[in-house]
């Protein structure tokens, strides 16, 4: 693939719970993500997914994971959007994570995360070991929303603070999608060493 192919970004949900903020702040970074030149995203929210909650290695593969693995797969980078509950990230994020393993590798993963004081970045600090783990580039730019409730409208329109938060998502974009084409590249000509 040349540089010029558009980059294939997978948005990733990761709160299920009932009332969650999760896609709220998706549909912001969505709208950005689809201005940012040379990007097709393709949004997985969790809560969609039904993944099982239990991996067992020997059983046949759950048929919510052989429809969602295709999608992970053709990425060639990832955003997570994720809040952070008890310093960490959502269990079902977790599950999901776990489910595959070559859809990851030699990837790269960007995290926007909303929380109390920390914005969520408990949650991203643990996520990062997580994804070093699989094999994935987590990089360096982020987007956080500390005291979400406080940083957006009563009606949820986004957000008090919309210049620095669109150019902290231009960063990570940015970023994120030259390490995605670099890999892409790389990828194409070497495969990762097992």
């Amino acid at each position: 693939m040349h540089s010029e192919d558009p980059v294939r970004l997978s948005l990733i949900i990761g709160s299920t719970r009932e009332g969650r903020f999760g896609p709220t702040v998706a549909r912001w970074f969505l709208r950005l993500a689809r201005e940012h030149q040379g990007v097709e995203v393709d949004v997985i929210d969790l809560a969609d997914t039904e993944l099982p909650d239990r991996i067992v290695e020997e059983s046949p593969l759950p048929a919510q994971v052989a429809e969602l693995a295709p999608r992970l797969a053709e990425a060639d980078a990832f955003v997570v959007i994720t809040p952070e509950y008890n310093r960490s990230f959502p269990a079902p994020l977790k599950t999901a994570i776990d489910w595959f393993h070559e859809e990851w590798a030699a990837k790269p993963v960007g995290f926007v995360s909303y929380g109390g004081v920390s914005g969520g970045m408990h949650a991203v600090q643990h996520l990062r070991s997580v994804f070093a783990e699989l094999r994935a580039t987590s990089i360096r730019e982020n987007v956080c929303f500390p005291n979400y409730w406080d940083g957006f409208d009563a009606d949820g329109g986004w957000p008090k603070d919309a210049r620095g938060s669109a150019e902290a998502a231009g960063g990570l974009l940015d970023e994120l999608t030259w390490w995605a084409r670099a890999l892409r590249t790389h990828r194409g000509a070497e495969p990762l060493p097992s």
